[in-house]
């Protein structure tokens, strides 16, 4: 059984779809919103890869490289709010977070 373009396209349907609704659906902790916003860059460089390889152009294993860089820049900026966030607030519930309004 050979893996075609259409395998590596459900994949990254399934993970933005898992991504999406982590996202919609749990709006209490805030780790698990940014696992679902890594889901969702994740889905989009399958995506990228699976289109680079179909049409044998490595342009977008270059924009995967960046969205990695990204998907860690944006890892460890949320993790250090998080972690300021639980030492001031001593929770990490995004409900919580309504009164740092000034």
């Amino acid at each position: 059984m050979t893996i075609t373009l259409a395998h590596h396209l459900i994949l990254g349907a399934i993970l933005f779809t898992v991504g999406l609704f982590g996202f919609f659906l749990n709006r209490r902790n805030l780790i698990v919103l940014l696992m679902s916003v890594e889901l969702m860059l994740l889905s989009a460089s399958v995506n990228f890869i699976a289109f680079s390889t179909w049409f044998n152009d490595t342009a977008g294993q270059v924009f995967v490289f960046f969205i990695l860089t990204v998907a860690a820049a944006e890892a460890a900026i949320g993790l250090a709010i998080l972690v300021l966030l639980f030492r001031n607030r001593n929770t990490i519930d995004v409900n919580e977070l309504d009164r740092l309004k000034g």
